[in-house]
């Protein structure tokens, strides 16, 4: 073989080389690449995203973030354009990422991956630290850790101001529609804890959300029943919150639940225990 020969080919092996070490590069910053596009299809995910997304990143959220009673972000919600969770005018969208939550329809999202749309799913938050760490993974989704820090340096300040041992800590039972209660092992149930309540489901062995019995919460005896505010119209599911004995346990104590600073895992559950630590402090005659 000719000396142009070998040097031809030794050429042509440091241009494939060079060729392969910009694709591997291009793939990568590709793939580190914020997206565009973003689309949400869960009320709590709504919220996170909304916090955190920049400025039009965010298509869609879910109509049920434009709802005052559940959402703690309807105003923004507002301005946004909302979708129904269906698989085919998410897929209209084009998002090139799609944000739902572990409880999601599973037939939307194979769908939806089906379709080559990539889909992420946040689990449910059952802790203080569930609800850091879901920021902080919301941030990297998007490309915006910058943000999600703030957002969690904000959030950590007031969580550490908030952490008081009551010396006197009534005891408290979340009820709900169809007799729905939060144990110990669940975010709601660990709000009553931050605000100085004893959570006394918890301690009739309710460790996670269950349905509790009215005889076993007249039994408890509570010092206050949280329930929500219910919706317009009849629900068989909330006329149990009408019942004798829970208006009897209420009668006089009865703190309503502000069902849209509860329900997701946003840090919006600081401001549920400031307002419950007001309701106890009101009880107990002590400063909060």
């Amino acid at each position: 073989m000719s000396d142009f020969v070998r040097s031809s080919e030794r050429i042509r092996r440091i241009i494939a080389r060079a060729i392969l070490a910009g694709a591997v590069i291009i793939g990568a910053a590709a793939r580190a690449e914020a997206p565009a596009r973003v689309v949400s299809i869960n009320l709590c995910t709504d919220q996170l995203a909304m916090l955190i997304a920049g400025e039009g990143q965010l298509l869609s959220v879910s109509h049920i973030a434009r709802d005052r009673r559940v959402s703690a972000m309807a105003d923004l919600a507002a301005g946004l354009d909302v979708n129904y969770g269906r698989a085919e005018e998410i897929y209209m969208l084009r998002p090139d990422l799609v944000l739902a939550q572990e409880y999601s329809p599973r037939a939307t999202l194979a769908m939806l991956r089906r379709l080559g749309i990539p889909v992420v799913t946040l689990p449910d938050a059952a802790t203080f630290g569930d609800v850091r760490a879901n920021m902080a993974e919301m941030g990297r989704l998007l490309g915006r850790e910058d943000a999600a820090a703030a957002l969690i340096a904000e959030y950590d300040a007031r969580l550490a101001a908030l952490r008081d041992e009551a010396a006197e800590r009534p005891r408290a039972v979340l009820y709900q529609a169809s007799g729905y209660t939060s144990g110990g092992d669940t975010l709601a149930g660990r709000i009553l804890i931050a605000a100085g309540f004893a959570n006394a489901a918890a301690a009739a062995d309710y460790g996670t959300g269950a349905k509790i019995p009215l005889e076993v919460l007249a039994m408890l005896a509570p010092d206050l029943v949280l329930t929500s505010e219910p919706y317009p119209g009849a629900s068989r599911s909330e006329e149990m919150l009408r019942h004798p004995v829970v208006a009897a346990l209420r009668e006089g104590r009865r703190a309503a639940m502000t069902d849209h600073d509860w329900i997701c895992g946003t840090p919006f559950v600081l401001r549920a225990v400031e307002h419950l630590a007001a309701t106890r402090a009101a009880m107990t005659g002590t400063s909060e």
